[in-house]
């Protein structure tokens, strides 16, 4: 593989890295001549741990090492051995052996997992449900390392604080923060963004993701309970956040981006109608929320899985001059004349851009990524449309935020009980609006 050559005027990424590792306030760094240095085989050598080893963090991982970058997979952490398992044989399937180097001693599993992977690294690849990232994430900071993270990056108002003081420090430290809200990656989207001044002031828009639903994992005999609810965590809070956040942050993150704000407050509707059984525990199966931001204008934000229904994944920002069309890639009068149509063959796959972007600029010892923040209050945004839904109140931004709000367990271990239990019937507490208050 042809090295990376370094021109005069920039650092190795060698010397990136260990400047990166420097105290620079706040969390520890990580020693210079730390463990992380010690599987590098040359000086460009970008090691990888991967940290939650289902479907997306797989799919991650291989994008990383599909890179132009001498990058390797070194570590690898899950809270299952099964799915660490299955998730190295699938890379090994894919990808040049040369670029993959985990033998049994760096596969770890369990909740502390992560602790015995993250050092070994450069780069940390979080990819485990979202209400793992804020420790994860701090964690990985506070090891000098950079950091691509799956979307949502919090679950609750206390992570997402979490993840803005972590965010805070990965900037002190120039460790650069990819979040997998891929759209920002996409070329459709960026020229958009580039010209959605053609559609004057925003004063409203719409945003969708209807679909069918998503995977159930039956409960199998001498589960313990938190064994199950991991094994099924897209249907807990404390897990996933609720679709509205796992899912439909992608449509509301655009909304905040083309607006360059984030809402003020929210209000809004939602339930069970259909995913009523045992086996959905506790979240919505439908979601409408109206965002109002500072500005007086209003996201429309819409969320759906019920099979069988319409469905839709896009966005649209209404302006005083005309609409845009996120999912078209264009943007009209409001005479219906084009003023900017996208050409689609010039299309790009926005989850290996976001690789191959945050891979060259760590080779070229640059920091250039940092979208923890972003992250953060895009995920509270979905975090505050819950909130709205589940209670029937509107739901303040800053009170949310700065509420504390902590619905993770206290605990971290097989036999503990999670944050939400079923009765004796097997139903898992569910919101009712009008009930449930946060205020």
């Amino acid at each position: 593989m042809k090295k990376h050559n370094p021109s005069s005027n920039q650092t190795t990424r060698r010397e990136f890295v260990k400047n990166s590792s420097l105290l620079a306030g706040g969390l520890l760094a990580a020693p210079l001549f730390s463990s992380a240095n010690y599987f590098s085989g040359a000086d460009d050598v970008i090691k990888i741990a991967l940290i939650g080893c289902g479907g997306r963090g797989t799919g991650a991982a291989s994008q990383a090492l599909s890179t132009k970058q001498n990058v390797k997979l070194v570590a690898m952490a899950d809270a299952f051995q099964d799915r660490l398992d299955h998730s190295l044989k699938s890379i090994s399937e894919e990808i040049d052996s040369k670029r993959i180097d985990v033998p049994e001693d760096r596969r770890f599993v369990g909740f502390d997992a992560y602790q015995k992977a993250i050092p070994l690294a450069d780069v940390v690849i979080l990819a485990t449900p979202p209400g793992f990232r804020p420790i994860h994430f701090e964690e990985a900071i506070k090891q000098g390392k950079h950091v691509f993270m799956e979307k949502p990056v919090a679950t609750d108002p206390a992570g997402v604080q979490k993840v803005l003081a972590t965010a805070a420090i990965a900037k002190q430290k120039k460790l650069n923060v990819v979040v997998g809200l891929q759209r920002h990656y996409q070329n459709s989207y960026r020229e958009l963004f580039k010209r959605k001044d053609l559609i004057g002031d925003i004063v409203s828009a719409q945003a969708w993701w209807d679909s069918d639903g998503v995977w159930v994992h039956p409960r199998k005999e001498g589960q313990t309970e938190m064994e199950y609810q991991m094994r099924n965590w897209y249907y807990f809070n404390w897990l996933c956040g609720d679709h509205i956040t796992e899912q439909h942050i992608h449509n509301i993150d655009v909304v905040n981006w083309f607006k360059g704000a984030y809402p003020i407050k929210a209000q809004g509707i939602g339930g069970r109608e259909v995913r009523k059984g045992k086996d959905y525990g506790e979240i919505f199966d439908h979601h409408y929320v109206e965002f109002h931001y500072a500005d007086g204008s209003i996201l429309n934000s819409q969320c759906r899985h019920q099979p069988k229904t319409m469905s839709k994944v896009d966005e649209l920002l209404v302006g005083t001059k005309g609409k845009l069309f996120a999912g078209a890639a264009n943007i009209v009068d409001h005479k219906g004349k084009v003023l900017y149509q996208f050409n689609t063959k010039t299309e790009n796959n926005p989850y290996q851009s976001e690789h191959d972007e945050l891979f060259e600029a760590i080779a070229k010892g640059q920091f250039k990524f940092a979208d923890a923040e972003n992250g953060a209050k895009s995920t509270m945004t979905s975090i505050l449309g819950r909130m709205a839904t589940y209670s029937g109140q509107v739901i303040d931004w800053n009170k949310a935020i700065n509420s504390g709000i902590d619905i993770h367990p206290k605990e971290y271990d097989w036999a503990a009980l999670p944050p939400v239990v079923p009765n004796a019937d097997g139903f898992y507490p569910v919101a009712v609006p009008g009930v449930t208050r946060y205020a």
